[in-house]
């Protein structure tokens, strides 16, 4: 993959280049030469305390302070702020504050702007050359408090009539047009720890090396050599060692006042607030991954609160994770994951997204990369492999259904580890890898929930229904709740104890299998066996798995990052098909995680139950979850039931757990008799407009033949790019 590494050595070479602190020596020890001539500027709303904050922080770094209005606007004006502002009305004002701050000249200094200076474009400009911006994200209502202790009842720019709370909120995006560092106030945060959390933000953004990524089957000399960053774990998807990365060193952890601020916000809100903290701003800026966000959590989603926490039945909440555009819960990761990926791509070569799909990853793969702007789709191609009678039909018509742009499904007559295990020989082979570099200037990739930016956007949603039932009065803050996830693959599974690790009170993870069951065998007795061992079709398709690649990741956390026993149990796996951890191991697993499966039958009782008692439709694998987490949960506190798929995904299952009768072949009258029983949820507007819209279509069907499948490969490249002759 010569020419991916080409584009990270450059990659790393801007790093260095774009950060005004990155330095080699350590940043408790030499603060103050860290900043050199550059100045670090505070910006953020009236009553953010901007001023005393900027003192602390200056006293702590040694360096001199200067407050705009103090020594710059009244040095200017040779009168009090207050009196400039009477004499010439706010928009004028705001002109006049502009020009003053486009002559002001500092280095070396802690600067705490105005709360009004951000709304003028050409002075922010001017400053912002001069140094660092710092945004002093304040909650609104600490603000208003504030102010009002102050008898500040009016700030510049808030006409007549306009209450306090709205001009804040619109003074919010200029903050965030012109911030390099967010530091998220939690409620109640006094200045002391604001000035706190100012210097630890400043520390990490000069310092990118602190936030790399290592395989799950590296050891720690090994990790050492090279620094991998988010962006290029983003591009290469799978480690070039065959493991899965992780973050070197964990999750950033949320104190209760930022999860209480959390809470109040929505759920595009919380997603950048949470991701700004696991994405380094020199891999993305933050300005930059805002508008990624709110782009992929906006209109595309039926609901607009993204995911709902609604309750269920007894102490059983449901978050609805199916409102996206192909109703799946995929849509949560799969509207971020390829802006993130364009945004990283670097301009020498193309890439082919490979993906192999139990059902629902490949049409949101699809959906998803289908949205990005022209000239990224231009050198993105998607590739999609499914098991041709492992999918269900409404599935299958949303891939094939696919025409736009560089984007194909193509199913195997295979189940879903065959295409898994296929996709990840593609990537090991360097002869084929570099074959299609040399021959097309492509690079391989993968949107499966393997790559680190499927899985990390995940973990939010998890986050965000704590903070629901907490906004909703369900559970104080700090009480638990266990998760129960219906998983095959173990991606959504690792999402949530990730969220675990951030700060959010989860007690269990309550893992839900079909009869295939292969993550309740491996909870419940530490073996992973697959020998004669034959995936079963199911109605719930999407956890008709065998081999779960995300294993990896939780044994690399539970035994404490060894990369050699990861390692050296799936390079068993491989060779034996089975391998067994160490009791000490499983028990560390089982403190985490509890696991269970149901049959068919109790799948489709489930769905028949819960609509018999509230009018609620479930899809097969939601049932499953909710089987599950009946059985094992102990009530003593709630349980979310993570729904991961729409009723609609899975009509003909559905409609006989319903005891339909004579159910229609045609797929858009399934759904419109399953709309006409299920009083909630409402049905999915998305699917049934993109089905009507793609129709029945034709589409390529492979033996389960590797040597086919890479053929398939080579011929989407040469339909997707132009050869390099």
């Amino acid at each position: 993959m010569g020419v991916l590494n080409a584009s990270q050595l450059a990659l790393k070479a801007a790093r260095s280049y774009l950060s005004p602190f990155t330095t080699s020596k350590s940043w408790l020890s030499t603060r103050t030469s860290l900043l050199g001539d550059r100045n670090l500027l505070l910006m953020g709303p009236p009553g953010a305390g901007k001023t005393t904050v900027g003192r602390i922080v200056a006293q702590r770094l040694g360096l001199p302070v200067i407050d705009v209005d103090d020594d710059v606007l009244e040095e200017t004006w040779k009168m009090p702020v207050s009196a400039k502002l009477a004499a010439v009305g706010g928009e004028r004002f705001l002109e006049e504050e502009g020009k003053a701050l486009c002559g002001f000249s500092a280095s070396g200094c802690v600067v705490s702007l105005t709360g009004s200076n951000p709304l003028h474009a050409a002075a922010m400009r001017h400053v912002k050359q001069s140094g660092l911006v710092v945004y002093l994200d304040v909650d609104t209502e600490d603000i208003v408090r504030r102010l009002s202790r102050m008898k500040v009842n009016r700030i510049v720019g808030q006409e007549a009539g306009a209450s306090m709370r709205k001009i804040l909120r619109y003074r919010k995006q200029f903050y965030e047009k012109w911030l390099d560092v967010r530091v998220l106030c939690g409620t109640g945060d006094t200045v002391e720890e604001v000035a706190e959390k100012v210097l630890k933000a400043v520390e990490r953004y000069q310092n990118p090396a602190g936030e790399t990524y290592v395989s799950t089957r590296s050891g720690s000399k090994e990790s050492s050599k090279h620094k991998t960053y988010f962006s290029d774990v983003v591009l290469e998807g799978l480690a070039p060692d065959g493991g899965l990365y992780v973050p070197k060193t964990g999750f950033p952890k949320l104190d209760t006042r930022e999860w209480l601020r959390l809470a109040g916000m929505s759920y595009p809100e919380r997603a950048l607030a949470l991701l700004e903290k696991c994405i380094h701003p020199i891999d993305i800026p933050a300005f930059d991954l805002r508008e990624m966000v709110f782009k992929a959590y906006g209109e595309n989603f039926a609901s607009e609160a993204v995911a709902p926490v609604k309750h269920l039945i007894g102490n059983q909440y449901v978050q609805e994770l199916f409102h996206g555009p192909t109703a799946s819960f995929k849509d949560l990761a799969l509207q971020l994951m390829p802006q993130l990926f364009a945004y990283c791509l670097p301009q020498m070569c193309n890439y082919l997204i490979l993906v192999a799909t139990s059902g629902d990853t490949g049409s949101a793969v699809l959906s998803g990369f289908s949205g990005l702007r022209d000239g990224d789709r231009h050198r993105t191609g998607v590739l999609v492999f499914f098991p041709e009678e492992g999918v269900s039909e409404i599935q299958k018509l949303q891939m094939t259904g696919y025409r736009e742009g560089n984007a194909k499904a193509v199913s195997v007559l295979s189940d879903f580890d065959f295409c898994q295990r296929a996709i990840k020989r593609m990537f090991g082979e360097s002869g084929l890898t570099g074959h299609l570099a040399v021959e097309y200037a492509t690079v391989l990739s993968t949107a499966n929930s393997i790559n680190w930016a499927r899985l990390l956007p995940q973990v939010v949603y998890h986050s965000s229904a704590y903070l629901d039932l907490f906004r909703d009065g369900v559970i104080k803050f700090g009480e638990p709740i266990d998760l129960c996830i219906p998983t095959g693959n173990f991606g959504n599974a690792m999402s949530a104890l990730y969220a675990k690790q951030m700060g959010v009170p989860i007690r269990k993870v309550i893992c839900a299998s079909n009869h295939n069951r292969i993550i309740t065998d491996f909870i419940s007795t530490g073996e992973c066996d697959l020998r004669g061992r034959t995936l079963i079709a199911s109605h719930s398709p999407a956890i008709d798995i065998l081999k779960s690649s995300n294993l990896e990741r939780f044994i690399y956390h539970v035994s404490g990052g060894d990369g050699h026993l990861v390692r050296e149990l799936f390079t068993r796996l491989d060779r034996d098909r089975y391998f067994r951890v160490s009791e000490p191991l499983l028990a560390r697993m089982q403190q985490d995680v509890l696991a269970g499966w149901c049959s068919e039958d109790d799948c489709l009782a489930a769905i028949r139950s819960v609509h018999t008692q509230t009018g609620y439709v479930m899809d097969t694998h939601t049932a499953v979850a909710q089987t599950v987490a009946g059985r094992l949960q102990d009530g003593s506190c709630p349980v979310v039931v993570c729904s991961t798929a729409h009723y609609g995904k899975f009509a003909p299952a559905v409609l006989k757990a319903l005891q339909s009768q004579n159910i229609p072949e045609d797929p858009l009258e399934q759904l419109k008799e399953l709309g006409a029983a299920a009083s909630r949820p409402e049905t999915h507007r998305h699917m049934i407009t993109h089905l009507e819209e793609s129709g029945s279509q034709a589409h390529t069907v492979c033996p389960a033949e590797y040597g086919v499948l890479v053929e398939e490969v080579e011929t989407m490249i040469q339909d997707s790019f132009l050869k390099v002759m």
